[in-house]
């Protein structure tokens, strides 16, 4: 039996390209996609002339979890999001942590369980979660199904958080902007190299939709840096992130420096060194960003948050677990400083 563009969702994002094909600008690879073939995230595919979301209903994931493990530390503190996710992904990190589902066959059988977007928000309530988080893969190649679902949350009182790679178009930008309410972005590295040699993508895209995040949206941001070793974690190039971060987005912008253990086709890495993590930590501060975390060492004294102002405690972690947060009305309860945030 033909395949037929009525077997999927209709994409998002998308036009008309000369000879049946398709121009994608969901993302900054704009894939033109030729009738019958998919783009590099090999779930959006060319059928007839119509560009098809090929894992709408394909859940792979859904959880609920701390937001702290998101991880977004400033927004909602010690709530619980519900955490879905359907397979691929624009990246092809060769550390990846969720290859199994990110890194999906190059065939359109993608394996995943129907659930239409007003499941997943009942799912949601009844866990008694305060959002969806969007994660777990690239929410990008998503997001025909984050929309209908993110917009059925709102409805209903729930926030929406992204856990990104930050390859958003522009137009990508714009079209969530009505219902995004947070993001964490990954920034893996500050080098063109390691974007294309590990992950085969490029790093300017990713810089620009943080600019435009943090200039022109009220989109709540946060930035992930895996730390990994002999790739990455140079000072020079640690510093470069915190500067960039500090510079051209904000200073209040946290920086959740996370420790690398060995994943899919780095299984021979070395985990990252506490040593590295904490002179990490210390570039941020130099920098001038006022909230810096660093993840993936429990216990490590770096993952509560202090006061910018007078450097008081307000909330204290153990891991993903808020134990106390004295923050009042978005304020530090000690000297009235204000503490940026989302719902603290």
């Amino acid at each position: 039996m033909p395949e037929s563009e009525d077997q999927y969702r209709r994409a998002v994002l998308w036009e008309s390209a000369e000879g049946d094909a398709v121009q994608c600008n969901l993302c900054m690879w704009r894939c033109r996609i030729d009738k019958g073939q998919t783009g590099r995230c090999r779930v959006r595919k060319n059928i007839g002339g119509t560009l098809v979301s090929l894992n709408y209903d394909k859940l792979c994931a859904a959880n609920s979890d701390p937001i702290e493990k998101k991880p977004l530390f400033h927004f909602q503190p010690g709530s619980t999001s519900f955490s879905i996710a359907a397979p691929g992904c624009n990246f092809q990190c060769v550390f990846c942590q969720n290859w199994q589902i990110s890194q999906v066959p190059q065939s359109d059988e993608i394996e995943g369980s129907y659930y239409t977007p007003k499941a997943i928000v009942d799912a949601a309530i009844q866990a008694g979660c305060s959002s969806i988080a969007y994660t777990y893969t690239e929410p990008t190649v998503f997001m025909e199904l984050c929309s209908d679902t993110a917009k059925l949350a709102k409805k209903m009182g729930l926030a929406n958080v992204f856990v990104s790679n930050g390859f958003l178009s522009p137009e990508a930008i714009e079209f969530v902007r009505p219902w995004l309410d947070g993001i964490n972005i990954d920034v893996k590295a500050f080098t063109e190299d390691f974007y294309k040699n590990l992950c085969k993508a490029r790093l300017e895209p990713v810089k620009e939709a943080i600019r435009t995040i943090a200039k022109e949206t009220d989109i709540w941001l946060e930035i992930t840096t895996l730390v990994i070793p002999g790739q990455n974690d140079s000072e020079q190039e640690l510093k470069a992130i915190a500067d960039f971060i500090a510079k051209e987005a904000s200073v209040n912008v946290p920086w959740h420096i996370s420790r690398f253990y060995p994943q899919y086709k780095m299984d021979h890495q070395s985990p990252t060194s506490q040593k590295t993590l904490e002179r990490a930590y210390d570039i941020g501060k130099e920098a001038g960003l006022r909230y810096i975390y660093i993840g993936n060492l429990p216990g490590c004294r770096a993952e509560s948050t202090y006061c910018h102002s007078c450097g008081a405690l307000l909330i204290d972690r153990l891991g993903f677990t808020v134990k106390s947060n004295r923050i009042e009305d978005g304020t530090c309860p000690d000297c009235g400083a204000e503490i940026a945030g989302f719902g603290l």
